[in-house]
């Protein structure tokens, strides 16, 4: 069983806008965040969160993530463009003989330095 200290957090300072302070958050948790005043306010209120997250998941019977498993990212999302970069998209995986999920997969990759292993039989690009 993990302990709540194993889990990651991120915090950044909050814009005036947004308060002012500190937000924590967990990776592994997307509906647990937190803030403070101070840093270290903001870590103790996000260790508070953490636990009633934890014991709330606990308590409706759902499992709780394992500490750095990414928790929210199911390697699964949506997202919408404009008409005209899907079909210069489309046009473009189709002249690659690749699928758009490919090359779009491809274009992430390189975007973030990394091209996703057993993904490029073609140079892309």
């Amino acid at each position: 069983m993990s302990k709540l200290s194993d889990y990651p957090f991120e915090i950044r300072p909050l814009s005036v806008e947004e308060g002012g302070g500190f937000l924590v958050s967990f990776p592994d948790f997307a509906e647990c965040i937190s803030d403070g005043e101070t840093i270290e306010e903001a870590i103790e209120n996000g260790r508070d969160a953490l636990k009633a997250t934890v014991a709330a998941l606990k308590a409706g019977k759902l499992p709780v993530p394992p500490p750095n498993s990414g928790g929210v990212a199911s390697g699964k999302f949506v997202a919408r463009v404009p008409r005209t970069i899907h079909a210069q998209l489309a046009t473009r995986a189709k002249a690659e003989g690749v699928s758009l999920n490919a090359l779009v997969l491809t274009f992430i990759a390189q975007g973030l330095g990394a091209v996703p292993s057993g993904k490029r039989s073609k140079e892309i690009l």
